[in-house]
């Protein structure tokens, strides 16, 4: 009778539950150090097939690939370099973008190369897969990431004078790590900073402090001119202005 009632007893107690299993996330970030391959594989896959991308006012394209290969498809920006809609643009400025990202060792621009469709030379902009709108995570809780990711974004939009940056060019991936495209209005002459910084990444800093005429045009003269380079020189010391009164008038809480 003993054994039946405590058998009885066991069987009333609540179950263990399996631990639950935690859910994958995945980082679209797949060219991260393979970046050669996939700019080589950019420059040459055969395009299959290009349709219109009905958003954006520089009016890109999407560029198909052949199924199975590094990248299922690019946006394509023809863009020839000079004054539209009030705005200098070029190609060549997505280029620059993506060549200063890895120069800096940002990692938040996906893979851009040149290379001719249809007889137009334009910029192929790898499109990332798997990734979310800005608006659509806004409602959701963030990262501690996210801040610090925020303020190496408002940095790179400084150096490079991209006053364009808004929620459609930004993208989010499952991992929660920001991405920034479009930049065909960016490097232009002026030293205006479009953004108000108030968090710096202290060694991003250290490596834009870094940067000199001669290393920039080895690294990005075949998209920027001398004034451009010159131009970018001239914000990177308005942003250490900046950023030095930041510094003195809050101490170093504002490096991450």
């Amino acid at each position: 009778m003993f054994a039946f009632l405590v058998a009885l007893l066991v069987l009333a107690l609540p179950q263990a539950q399996a631990p639950a299993q935690p859910q994958a996330v995945v980082c679209s970030n797949v060219w991260h150090s393979r970046a050669p391959e996939f700019e080589e594989y950019l420059k040459a896959a055969k395009v299959d097939k290009i349709t219109n991308i009905p958003i954006g006012v520089t009016r890109p394209r999407r560029a198909y690939l052949a199924p199975g290969g590094l990248v299922g498809s690019f946006a394509w920006k023809p863009i020839p370099p000079g004054v539209q809609n009030s705005y200098f643009e070029s190609y060549k400025s997505e280029i620059a973008a993506y060549e200063l990202d890895k120069l800096l060792g940002l990692n938040m621009v996906p893979v851009v190369v040149e290379r001719r469709v249809e007889n137009d030379l334009g910029a192929a902009v790898m499109w990332v897969e798997g990734v979310r709108s800005w608006e659509s995570v806004q409602p959701l809780p963030k990262p501690a990431t996210w801040g610090f990711q925020l303020a190496r974004m408002k940095m790179f939009d400084d150096l490079i004078s991209n006053s364009d940056r808004n929620k459609g060019n930004l993208i989010v991936d499952a991992d929660w790590h920001i991405y920034l495209i479009d930049h065909s209005r960016a490097f232009v002459t002026e030293t205006k900073l479009p953004q108000e910084l108030q968090n710096i990444d202290r060694k991003l800093w250290d490596r834009m402090l870094a940067l000199d005429e001669a290393g920039l045009k080895t690294a990005m003269g075949a998209w920027l001119d001398t004034r451009q380079i010159q131009a970018l020189i001239r914000r990177r010391d308005a942003m250490k202005k900046k950023i030095d009164a930041l510094v003195a008038k809050n101490g170093q809480t504002v490096f991450f």
